[in-house]
């Protein structure tokens, strides 16, 4: 049986911060806050042009399909990062400021994906070494395949 595929993508530019630890075991987040404490362990670029609301109504769509695989990929200072993930009927995708990536299966507004198969802890020490600066420009690539 033949199934058409289907494939969104959306492009978000960020910076990095000088409170960015990247420590949280279970998610990651990026955030259109410019500010950031280091209470916020799981934010890995702050000032994101986009929020879930901001995303395409096709590219939502294809996320609340169980059968969606949803791929980010971060790049800074010639460092790309790749985490793996699901789509779930269940995301609402309706926070305005925030992204939120999963390793679990809980859902909320802010959760674009679940059982990724990265969390902020799980980034290059290298790549987050060099976002602690505020003018480290971030490339963040969501793409989602059905």
């Amino acid at each position: 049986m033949c199934r058409l595929s289907l494939k969104c993508v959306e492009q978000i530019s960020a910076r990095g911060h000088p409170n960015i630890t990247a420590i949280h075991p279970t998610t990651l987040e990026f955030t259109k806050q410019s500010s950031l404490t280091k209470n916020g362990d799981c934010i890995v670029a702050v000032m994101a042009t986009k929020g879930l609301t901001d995303l395409s109504d096709t590219f939502k769509a294809s996320c609340r399909d169980d059968n969606s695989r949803i791929l980010i990929e971060i790049s800074s200072s010639g460092m790309v990062e790749k985490i793996r993930g699901n789509g779930c009927h269940l995301l609402t995708l309706t926070h305005p400021e925030e992204i939120v990536i999963r390793k679990s299966s809980y859902v909320n507004d802010r959760t674009l994906m679940v059982g990724a198969d990265a969390a902020a802890v799980d980034l290059s020490r290298r790549l987050i070494h060099a976002i602690k600066s505020s003018s480290t420009p971030i490339h963040i690539r969501l793409t989602v395949e059905l």
